[in-house]
């Protein structure tokens, strides 16, 4: 039988401060209850979400988690990060609530995939329904490009920036005279989202010089967009002290 419809119940800790996150990315609230247990719904065009309250939960300790596939990740992402940049005047990377950016996740069939952690500390996992265009003629990674996806792994999927930094750090410290430089730009510009999410922003603020540093020709640059749009959210986060 088609047309069935799968939505996530998930927990928090109040069901207004999801209200007002969701409300930033574009949901609509579409139910509301406060007796006899606190719930929630939200929906934006055919993405549906539902929440319930906990008296004492604890974000940081949650176990929340939803896949959802959408036909484009950058679409979706885009429309979330107006909704942030709107309302905190830059992307939210650290901390909860925050958002990774899109990127190709190997343990993921290398579809792009980002990740929305809300007020209440649950995983919204945005991945791509297919490949993206031109995926399948793309070049080999190199070494460098390599670590970094086993880097995205261990920080975006299971959410291990410690150890996704050491091995960017390995990484970045035998390829730095001999990678690309569009995969060195790469490589800094998560390295530095990362020493963001361990509030670390000494690491942060020299992962950024030295990608800055890096002199890109007009088609390498055309190449790393997104690693640059991610270098200027690194640079408004550390700009607002």
């Amino acid at each position: 039988m088609a047309g069935e419809i799968t939505v996530p119940l998930l927990p928090c800790r109040d069901i207004d401060e999801v209200a007002e996150f969701y409300a930033m990315l574009g949901f609509t609230r579409t139910y509301r209850q406060v007796r006899p247990n606190p719930y929630a719904a939200f929906e934006r065009d055919d993405f549906q979400l539902h929440f319930f309250g906990m008296r004492d939960f604890v974000p940081e300790d949650s176990y929340g988690t939803c896949l959802v596939r959408v036909p484009d990740t950058r679409e979706l992402f885009d429309a979330f990060a107006a909704g942030m940049r709107e309302v905190h005047g830059r992307l939210l990377v650290s901390g909860i609530p925050r958002m990774t950016r899109p990127r190709k996740r190997r343990n993921s069939g290398n579809h792009s995939g980002f990740t929305v952690i809300d007020p209440g500390g649950n995983w919204i996992r945005i991945m791509a329904a297919g490949p993206a265009a031109g995926d399948a003629d793309a070049a080999a990674p190199g070494r460098l490009a390599t670590s970094l996806s086993r880097a995205v792994v261990m920080g975006d999927s299971h959410g291990k920036h410690v150890r996704a930094a050491q091995i960017l750090d390995d990484a970045l410290k035998r390829a730095k005279d001999t990678a690309p430089p569009t995969e060195l730009v790469e490589a800094l510009a998560y390295r530095a989202e990362l020493a963001l999410r361990a509030e670390d922003r000494a690491t942060a603020g020299d992962a950024l010089a030295r990608a800055r540093a890096i002199i890109l020709s007009g088609a390498e640059r055309d190449r790393v967009t997104d690693a640059l749009a991610s270098l200027t959210d690194v640079e408004r986060v550390l700009d607002s002290g």
